[in-house]
């Protein structure tokens, strides 16, 4: 497991053990996610963003937007093995000044007390209807800006929950990416 592209390209990443239950997004699917948002799309949603990566496991995904410009990354991961993973991927990478570790649940975020972000990662355990839960409460805490970008990795494509709008779903194997925009606060 590798940076696929930014100032950190081909870095390696710590993996988990295979018993760990965790699934870190392969390379390929992270590649194709990032050249969607390169795309011109969706604008420019890395460039110096905030990000929340939600259910971040080993943070592959925040840690390549981070390579790729974005100016901050919030990783929330509530496993402590992970966390650890995580944290190791941040020391290798030099990602201090940069990363912030939440170890929450995802699903029951606290009030934000900064910026919100732009970008939100989601990448729940599959199958276990935790993604909307934790974009209803990350919305509501504050942790979501208005018109956010979010890029959500399930086992299906997904439904957007209220306050979101679908706007795209593409499959890579056996992986779905569903892209929401949140809506402005008020409107659903």
């Amino acid at each position: 497991m590798r940076i696929v592209g930014g100032e950190w390209r081909g870095r390696a990443l710590a993996e988990p053990r295979r018993t760990s239950g965790l699934r870190p997004t392969a390379d390929r699917v992270r590649e194709s996610v990032f050249n969607l948002l390169a795309g011109g799309r969706h604008g420019d949603p890395v460039s110096a963003a905030r990000i929340l990566d939600l259910f971040a496991g080993t943070g592959a995904l925040g840690l390549e937007a981070l390579s790729r410009g974005a100016a901050q990354c919030v990783f929330v991961e509530s496993g402590r093995a992970a966390r650890a993973l995580l944290s190791r991927n941040i020391d290798r990478l030099g990602a201090g000044d940069r990363a912030d570790i939440l170890p929450a649940d995802a699903t029951r975020l606290q009030k934000n007390s900064s910026e919100p972000a732009r970008l939100v990662f989601l990448d729940p355990p599959y199958g276990r209807d935790l993604g909307t839960r934790a974009l209803i409460m990350a919305r509501r805490q504050g942790w979501i800006a208005d018109s956010a970008l979010i890029i959500w990795e399930e086992q299906a494509p997904q439904s957007a929950p209220g306050g979101f709008a679908g706007i795209e779903q593409r499959r890579y194997g056996d992986t779905w990416i569903t892209v929401l925009r949140a809506q402005p606060l008020g409107q659903a």
